[in-house]
């Protein structure tokens, strides 16, 4: 019932231009930020490459890694995106001659606007749902299944016939592995110490876990070490042996990144996690979490004034679009340089908002404030 009575809804409170224009803004808004966000994951998606060639990892395993880094590119993305899509949709729009119809019926600059402000009150809001929840988490299991296949999944795809490299600092070779899951004919490099690299040859072998931590049971083998210092072959036989195949016992305590943090451990840093030179960096993340979605207002805001302000152009004008371009650039270029800055000092920390929401601020004003004064001017006289 109230599916059904949620599209008359619309008809009765939203005009027919506001959701024409608000249409074509919405389907250009998806369009541009999913091929946008998937060109990324593509070229992003290329360091992880030597995972499937070295570690065996299959095309899903793959594929499911890489995914969970797409709501960050989405929120990276999602600001210009916004303000393509304003510049790009009312540009045309002018070019078409659409707006000047839309003027010529009597609409006023904030009825003109006002698709294009739902568009990017909808981008502000998926931006926060983005920054504040879905890509911390996203990333966090990123990591962590990450951790999990460079560590710990690896020794479990020992291929037949391959140098299998499990980590940065051991390599393994499997001649055959029987149906039972015994490993035949294993050669491993072991250079976890690199004052003592070994190689490591064992007639069969058995995988288990042991404390959640990936080890073979290698049985009639020898371990076989050169001493640097004399040169000599020192050779020892063994009937049985334990080796551990994850990349290093440090690496199990993994090392929280600050991109999956949570808002609140960003403003308020753990002294035991962040060392005191970091703090600023992590509260400068905090605060673009909070504040990188108000640039998709501020740029959507951008574009708008660019395209509705001034006097209308039968033969067009490139000189509002390309100034709004570059306004955008220009502003992309400041934010990054005050983050910069302000990690190393936290008293420019209040700039980040200021910068972040005052361009919308601004042209919000210059485009709206003369006609709210002349609707409260007229209300007064009557």
């Amino acid at each position: 019932m109230i599916v059904r009575s949620l599209p008359s809804w619309l008809k009765a409170r939203v005009s027919t231009l506001d959701r024409y224009v608000f249409h074509q803004l919405l389907v250009a808004l998806l369009a541009s930020t999913g091929g946008l966000a998937a060109l990324i994951w593509l070229m992003q998606s290329l360091r992880f490459v030597s995972l499937v060639v070295d570690r065996g990892l299959s095309l899903r395993v793959f594929i499911e890694l890489t995914s969970l880094l797409i709501p960050s590119f989405v929120a990276v993305v999602l600001p210009i995106t916004t303000f393509v899509v304003s510049l790009f949709v009312y540009q045309r729009l002018a070019g078409d001659r659409e707006l000047t119809v839309m003027r010529a019926a009597g609409l006023s600059p904030i009825a003109l606007a006002r698709p294009g402000l739902t568009c990017a009150m909808m981008a502000t809001l998926i931006g926060f749902l983005l920054n504040l929840w879905v890509v911390p988490v996203s990333y966090h299991h990123f990591r962590q299944f990450e951790f999990q296949i460079r560590n710990k999944m690896a020794a479990f795809m020992l291929q037949e016939g391959v140098f299998t490299k499990v980590s940065d600092v051991m390599t393994v070779y499997i001649r055959e592995r029987s149906h039972d899951g015994t490993l035949h004919g294993i050669v491993v490099e072991d250079d976890r110490q690199p004052n003592s690299r070994a190689t490591i040859l064992a007639n069969r072998g058995t995988m288990m876990i042991v404390g959640d931590t990936p080890r073979v049971i290698l049985y009639d083998g020898s371990r076989q070490v050169i001493d640097h210092k004399t040169g000599r072959l020192d050779m020892l036989v063994f009937q049985q042996d334990s080796m551990d195949l994850s990349s290093t016992h440090q690496e199990d305590s993994r090392f929280r990144d600050a991109a999956e943090m949570s808002l609140h451990e960003l403003l308020n840093p753990d002294p035991r996690e962040v060392a005191p030179r970091d703090t600023g960096k992590f509260k400068v993340e905090g605060w673009r979490r909070l504040t990188s979605p108000l640039t998709c207002f501020s740029f959507a805001m951008v574009g708008l004034f660019a395209v509705l302000r001034g006097v209308f152009s039968r033969h067009g004008n490139i000189k509002r679009p390309l100034a709004a371009v570059l306004s955008v650039v220009g502003l992309l270029a400041i934010n990054l340089l005050l983050q910069n800055l302000a990690s190393r000092n936290m008293g420019l920390i209040p700039l980040i908002p200021l910068v972040a929401l005052l361009p919308g601020l601004v042209c919000a004003g210059i485009l709206f404030v003369p006609e709210l004064r002349l609707r409260a001017s007229t209300r007064s006289t009557i």
